[in-house]
């Protein structure tokens, strides 16, 4: 009897690339579905549907940005080429406003910000999601291209500014009710908004840094495409 014909492997990086597929488009259709559902909200309820963004879609933001984190992990192990330490302060900056600041105070989900910082959010994330989806494929269109490494240069300091005023709303109920501040051994304390006040600090010192770094990719990036259109 002959032998049965050995099965096929499939290439590392092809399970690789298979993996982030679905993990873009995962993200992809989250942040799509967000993004769809204020927009019909708005069109449809106006300005009261800005109020009650965070009940309606609080979750899947939340579910989102919690998936997120596996970004790291991705750079980290070596399977999606960017670097880590500007992306984990990107990553820090919303796990923080939305998780932190956000959920635990009822009185800022109904804030205007809420829904503003969403909408940012969702913006940058459709495009770039999208961009590494196809681009994982070996798809690349040049206006798709240049608009996920251009759109944030206007977005991501909004975004910082209304993250901020997030929590700047925020810091007379975290005075009020103390949320999150615990007293410590040995007569110490941890009070929240004054951690706040020195995360706003950070905050602007991390958009520096953030920004600096996204726009020397975004030179490089667009230098490379400007060459393998002419090859």
């Amino acid at each position: 009897m002959g032998r049965g014909a050995r099965p096929t492997r499939l290439h590392p990086r092809y399970m690789k690339n298979a993996y982030l597929f679905i993990y873009y488009l995962i993200q992809f259709c989250g942040h799509s579905w967000i993004f769809t559902n204020m927009t019909v909200r708005f069109f449809s309820f106006g300005k009261d549907s800005m109020i009650d963004t965070f009940y309606t879609i609080g979750l899947v933001m939340r579910l989102c940005q919690s998936i997120s984190l596996l970004e790291l992990l991705h750079i980290y192990v070596g399977i999606e080429s960017n670097h880590l330490f500007p992306r984990f302060l990107q990553l820090t900056e919303r796990i923080i406003i939305l998780f932190v600041v956000i959920t635990s105070q009822d009185e800022i989900q109904e804030k205007y910000v809420v829904c503003v910082l969403f909408i940012f959010w969702n913006l940058l994330d459709m495009v770039r999601y999208t961009h590494s989806m196809l681009a994982v494929t070996g798809t690349s269109y040049s206006v798709l291209t240049w608009l996920s490494q251009t759109l944030w240069m206007p977005i991501y300091p909004l975004c910082v500014l209304a993250e901020a005023f997030a929590i700047y709303q925020s810091l007379p109920y975290f005075e009020s009710f103390g949320t999150y501040s615990t007293k410590l051994p040995l007569d110490l304390a941890i009070y929240l908004p004054y951690v706040l006040k020195l995360y706003l600090l950070m905050l602007f010192i991390g958009m520096y840094f953030t920004y600096s770094h996204l726009y020397s990719e975004r030179r490089d990036v667009l230098r490379v495409f400007s060459i393998k259109k002419k090859m």
